[in-house]
């Protein structure tokens, strides 16, 4: 599978994961290492409060050796966000940050307005920024024209597991933002869904409840692993289109026919 370009980085692995949710710090070890995952997601505010617990997740994170991927998950205004974004920087000493900036409690859907004042903020502070927002077109435009050059669109409400809900609009933003990375970001629940959004041309997706709340969170990561890599190999072959009437896979006209001789 060809590499995913992230900020001049590339990495194989067009999957990447959370680490919020696992029934325990080992499971989800063991679920990173069977996704293949390079790039981890974690929430400054749940991980950085200090003491042993805190401790003993990062020398789990730094045993996998993955990449890190702070988010400013539950901010919900301009300056709680671009406050954690600099704490996150401090911490983790990476210029990147997933940026979330909440604008409704019970959807938990993006703050678009304050989301895009957040990215330039940081843009101007020298942030990469990963932006989590919905499908909207002109607020991807905007984020792009900022200089964000990754942008995590929803596929559904964070932990709906209900796949991508708005098909069209997720392939008007492939369409027309060729040049940005485009990270599926929430709302998956099966690796069907997953390879949907590889098949639409998406550079990768962004999972975590859909793993962490699996019978057995371990299976499910390679499963998404695998979908991820079939999604990504059928975009790239090229899928044939839908048709509305049906058309034989093996056509009559032209082709001899073979009588049996009594």
């Amino acid at each position: 599978m060809s590499p995913v370009d992230f900020y001049g980085k590339q990495f194989s692995s067009r999957l990447l994961i959370g680490t919020a949710l696992y029934p325990s710090p080992a499971i989800m070890q063991q679920v990173i290492r069977a996704s293949g995952a390079e790039i981890v997601t974690v929430s400054l505010r749940r991980e950085s409060s200090g003491g042993r617990i805190g401790n003993a997740f990062w020398d789990l994170i730094r045993e996998l050796g993955v990449g890190v991927l702070p988010n400013t998950a539950g901010c919900r205004s301009v300056r709680e966000a671009v406050t954690t974004a600099q704490l996150a920087r401090e911490l983790f000493e990476t210029a990147w940050i997933k940026l979330e900036v909440i604008g409704d409690d019970e959807t938990l859907q993006p703050d678009l307005v304050g989301l895009v004042e957040a990215a330039a903020v940081l843009i101007k502070d020298g942030f990469q920024v990963f932006p989590y927002c919905t499908e909207d077109l002109t607020v991807a435009q905007r984020l792009r024209d900022l200089g964000c050059r990754v942008i995590m669109p929803w596929a559904a409400p964070i932990g709906s597991a209900r796949g991508i809900v708005n098909r069209d609009a997720l392939k008007l933003l492939r369409a027309r933002l060729p040049e940005v990375a485009l990270v599926v970001d929430a709302g998956l629940g099966a690796p069907s869904h997953a390879a949907d959004a590889l098949e639409l041309g998406y550079d990768a997706v962004l999972l975590n409840t859909a793993i962490a709340k699996a019978g057995d969170p371990v299976a499910m990561a390679k499963a998404f692993r695998l979908a991820v890599e079939a999604g990504r190999a059928a975009h790239q072959a090229g899928l044939m289109g839908a048709r509305d009437f049906a058309s034989p896979s093996t056509p009559i006209v032209g082709t001899p026919f073979w009588h049996a001789v009594s």
